[in-house]
C-alpha cells in the first residue's frame, strides 16, 4: 500500500468518527433516546441524575466525556463489579505499554528506518511510494543500526513484562479485597455435585440428603436437585410473548386495530377478538404449565446443589474426591444463580464428549471457509492482480482516488464486516459443550474468538500472499522465523489501515453510537407491532470486546521494531477506547455475572504469545539482514520470557481459581457475629430451584380475564428470570 492510500483510509475514518461523536453527543441529549443510550439508568430509575439529558446548548452535549473520565476506580467496582474494572485495566495496561513503544518506535527507531536505503526509494515523490519506507526493510543489510532494534526489543520486552507482573499483582490483591469487601453470595457456600449414583431405593434427592448429612454433618445446609424443564420453559416462553401481546391490544385506544383475521389464509374466516384470542390461550397454557410442573417433580437429573453453612466447608467438598469410585460424586464449585446456565445439566457425558468434537470440527469448518473473505482482501490490495482477475476493471482501478479507497479502505472494511459474524457463532458453539454458567461459555467463546482472530486476521492475511501454497515449510520448521520476517512487514499498511477501520470507526459507530441497534429500533418503531415497553439493559460483550482489544496489543507489540508507524495509531485507539467504553460500563452496560476478573489470565496468556511471537520474527529478520550474532543473541529472549510465563502462573493464577483458606476462614469467622448470615441462609435454600420452578405470576394477566367465562388465577411467569 502506498502513502497516499493509508492517508485516504485515515481521512475517511476521521471524517466518519467525527460524524458519529458529535451525532452521538446530540441525540444522547434527547430524552426519546434515553433507553438506547443510557438503558442501565433508565433501567435503574436514575436519569433524573443524568443532569444534561434534554438541557443546555450544543456544548453540554459533550460533557458525557468528562463524566465518563471523573469515576474513580472504585466507584466503577461499586457500579458494575470487578470484571468491569479488570476490562478496563486492560486499555490502561495498553496506554502505558504503547505510550513507551510510540516514544522508542516514533522517535528512535522509524528515523533510523527512514535513513536507510535498502529499497533505493525516490523521496520526490514520496507519497505515490510504498510504506516499507518507514519500516526496518528499508534499513541496510549489515547495517549497524539494526543493533538499536535488537536493544529496543529487549529493553520493550523487559517493559512489558515488568507491566504484566504488575497488573496480575494488582489484579490479584483487588480480587482479594473485593471478596473480603463483598457481602455473603450463594456461590460461595454452594457446590455443584454431578453423576449422583442412582439407586432403584432412592431418588436422587434423598440420595444427596443422606450422602452430605452423614459425612458433613455439622456443615451441611440443603441442597436442590435439578430437573428436566426444557419443555416446561417452552411453555412458559410462550405465555410471555402471548401475555406481553396482550398488554399490547389492551393498551390501544382504537378499538377497530383489535380485530383482524386469525390466520394468513382467514380470507374465507371470520374475525375474532385478539383480545379473547390471548386470554383464551393465557387459559391454556397455564393449565399446560401446571401439568407439566408437576410431572417435572419427578423428572429428576442427577445433579443437584448443595449449600453448606460456611464457604470453607464448600471449598473443600468442592475440590477433594467425595466418593470411592473417581467417575461418582464429581463436585465443583457452584456460579451465582444469576449465572446458571440450565439447559446442559441432563446432558450425559457421551453427549457432552460428542459436543465437544463436534464443536472442534465446527471451529476448524468456520476456520477454512473464512480464508475465502481473506484472499478477497488480499487481492483488493494488491491492484496488480485484481487487473488480472477482472480485466473488465483496469479503466476503473487506474483512476486515483478509486484504486486508493479500494486499497487503503474497502479490504480493511470487508474483513472487518465478516468478522463481525465469527463472535454469536462461537457463543453458540460454547452454549453445547456442557458448561454450567453464562460466565464459563462467556469466557470460552472469548478464548475461541481471540485465536481464531489471531489466526485468521493475522497469520491467513500475513502468510496469503507468501507461504498459503507452500506446504513444504509445515516440515521445515527452521524455515519459519524466516518466513515471518519476509511475509509480516509486507503487511504492516494493512494493518495500519485494519486499526483505524476496525479500531477507531467501529468504536466509535458499533460501541457509542450504537448504529444497529439505532436503525433496529426505528425499523421496528415504525414499521413492526412494538409491544414490549420493558427497557432491555444489556450486557458487557467480553467474548468480542476483549479479543478484539487484545488483536490490537499482537499488532503493536508484533510490529514494534518492524513497523513503528503503526504504534501512534494504536495509543489514539487505547485512547479512545479508555473514554468510550467507561461510558458505556456507567450507562449501558448492566454485569449478568461476576467472575471477579478470571478474564484477566487470557490477557496474560496472549500478550506472552504476542512477545513470543515479536521474538521469533526479529530471530528471522535479523538473519535476512546478515546480522547472525544479533539472531543467535536474540533466541534466549523468548525462553527468558516462558520462564517469566512459568513463575506468573505459580504466584498469581491459584488465586483466580479460587480463594484462599485464609480469607474464607476469616469471612466465616466475621459471618458468626452477623445477626443477617440466619436470614442469608433461609434465602439460600431457594437460591438453586430452578426459575421455571417459581411461581412468578402475572397480576396484569390475572385482571384481564377477570371478565372472561372462566375465571382462573393468573399465569406463572418465569421467562424473564433465566
Amino acid at each position: 500500500m502506498i502513502l497516499s492510500a493509508l492517508l485516504t483510509s485515515v481521512g475517511i475514518n476521521v471524517a466518519l468518527c467525527l460524524v458519529f461523536f458529535v451525532s452521538y453527543s446530540i441525540l444522547r441529549n434527547r430524552p426519546s433516546n434515553a433507553e438506547l443510550y443510557l438503558p442501565r439508568l433508565v433501567a435503574n430509575g436514575k436519569l433524573e441524575e443524568e443532569d444534561e439529558v434534554g438541557r443546555g446548548g450544543l456544548l453540554s452535549c459533550f460533557r458525557w466525556v468528562k463524566r465518563a473520565w471523573q469515576p474513580t476506580e472504585d466507584e466503577l467496582l461499586s457500579i458494575s463489579g470487578l470484571d468491569a474494572v479488570v476490562f478496563m485495566r486492560i486499555f490502561i495496561f495498553g496506554l502505558r505499554v504503547f505510550r513507551f513503544a510510540v516514544i522508542v518506535g516514533i522517535f528512535i527507531l522509524l528515523p533510523f528506518n527512514y535513513m536507510g536505503n535498502q529499497l533505493n526509494i525516490d523521496f520526490t515523490d514520496l507519497p505515490n511510494k510504498s510504506l516499507e519506507t518507514f519500516s526496518i526493510s528499508n534499513v541496510d543489510d549489515g547495517s549497524n543500526r539494526l543493533w538499536i532494534h535488537f536493544s529496543a526489543i529487549y529493553v520493550f520486552t523487559a517493559v512489558v513484562c515488568y507491566l504484566l507482573y504488575y497488573e496480575y499483582d494488582y489484579i490479584a490483591s483487588k480480587r482479594i479485597a473485593y471478596f473480603y469487601s463483598s457481602k455473603p453470595r450463594p456461590s460461595q457456600f454452594t457446590i455443584l455435585v454431578r453423576s449422583i449414583p442412582a439407586s432403584p431405593e432412592r431418588s436422587y434427592s434423598e440420595s444427596v440428603e443422606t450422602f452430605f448429612s452423614e459425612y458433613y454433618p455439622s456443615t451441611y445446609l440443603s441442597h436442590a436437585v435439578v430437573r428436566r424443564t426444557n419443555k416446561l420453559k417452552g411453555l412458559i416462553n410462550d405465555a410471555d410473548k402471548a401475555y406481553k401481546k396482550l398488554v399490547h391490544l389492551k393498551s390501544k385506544k382504537d378499538s377497530e386495530q383489535s380485530s383482524k383475521r386469525t390466520c394468513f389464509m382467514a380470507l374465507f374466516r371470520k374475525k375474532v377478538d385478539l383480545l379473547d384470542h390471548y386470554e383464551k390461550k393465557l387459559e391454556d397454557i397455564e393449565g399446560n404449565v401446571r401439568t407439566e410442573r408437576t410431572s417435572a417433580v419427578g423428572k429428576e437429573v442427577p445433579a443437584a446443589f448443595v449449600s453448606f453453612k460456611t464457604r470453607l466447608s464448600a471449598a473443600v467438598a468442592a475440590h477433594l474426591q467425595q466418593g470411592v469410585k473417581p467417575t461418582k460424586w464429581l463436585t465443583e464449585q457452584a456460579p451465582d444463580p444469576q449465572d446458571v446456565y440450565w439447559p446442559f445439566f441432563s446432558a450425559s457425558f457421551v453427549k457432552i464428549w460428542i459436543c465437544n468434537i463436534a464443536v472442534i470440527f465446527a471451529c476448524i469448518c468456520i476456520t477454512i471457509l473464512f480464508l475465502v473473505p481473506v484472499l478477497l482482501v488480499q487481492g483488493l490490495t494488491h491492484l496488480d492482480q485484481l487487473e488480472i482477475l477482472l480485466p473488465f476493471l483496469t479503466g476503473v482501478l487506474k483512476v486515483k482516488i478509486i484504486s486508493q479507497v479500494i486499497t487503503g479502505y474497502l479490504p480493511s472494511l470487508i474483513l472487518d464486516s465478516f468478522l463481525s459474524l465469527v463472535p454469536p457463532v462461537m457463543i453458540v458453539l460454547s452454549s453445547i459443550q456442557g458448561y454450567i454458567a453464562l460466565s464459563q461459555i462467556e469466557k470460552s467463546a472469548c478464548i475461541k474468538v481471540l485465536w481464531f482472530t489471531i489466526w485468521n486476521i493475522f497469520f491467513a492475511n500475513v502468510l496469503s500472499g507468501t507461504a498459503l501454497y507452500r506446504f513444504d515449510v509445515l516440515f521445515e520448521p527452521k524455515r519459519i522465523p524466516e518466513l515471518l520476517a519476509v511475509a509480516v512487514p509486507a503487511q504492516a499498511s494493512f494493518f495500519i489501515a485494519y486499526v483505524v477501520t476496525s479500531g477507531w470507526t467501529k468504536t466509535f459507530s458499533s460501541e457509542l453510537f450504537r448504529l444497529k441497534r439505532l436503525i433496529w429500533r426505528h425499523f421496528k418503531g415504525n414499521l413492526c407491532c412494538k409491544y414490549d415497553h420493558e427497557t432491555k439493559v444489556p450486557s458487557n460483550p467480553y467474548h468480542s470486546e476483549i479479543p478484539r482489544i487484545l488483536f490490537f496489543s499482537l499488532l503493536g507489540i508484533t510490529y514494534f521494531f518492524l513497523a513503528p508507524l503503526i504504534l501512534p495509531f494504536l495509543l489514539i485507539y487505547y485512547c479512545f477506547g479508555y473514554i468510550i467504553y467507561r461510558n458505556q460500563l456507567l450507562n449501558v452496560y448492566e454485569p449478568k455475572f461476576e467472575t471477579g476478573g478470571k478474564f484477566w489470565p487470557v490477557v496474560h496468556d496472549a500478550t506472552i504469545f504476542s512477545l513470543i511471537l515479536m521474538h521469533i520474527i526479529a530471530i528471522g529478520i535479523f538473519g535476512l539482514k546478515k546480522v547472525p550474532l544479533a539472531s543467535s543473541l536474540t533466541v534466549p529472549l523468548p525462553i527468558l520470557t516462558l520462564i517469566f510465563n512459568s513463575y506468573c502462573r505459580r504466584r498469581f493464577l491459584p488465586s483466580f481459581k479460587g480463594y484462599p483458606a485464609e480469607c474464607l476462614i476469616n469471612k466465616d469467622r466475621v459471618d458468626i457475629s452477623d445477626p443477617g448470615i440466619s436470614s442469608f441462609y433461609r434465602k439460600l435454600e431457594s437460591a438453586y430451584k430452578d426459575p421455571s420452578m417459581k411461581p412468578v405470576r402475572y397480576s396484569e394477566a390475572g385482571e384481564s380475564s377477570s371478565n372472561s367465562s372462566s375465571s382462573t388465577s393468573p399465569l406463572l411467569h418465569g421467562a424473564d428470570n433465566y
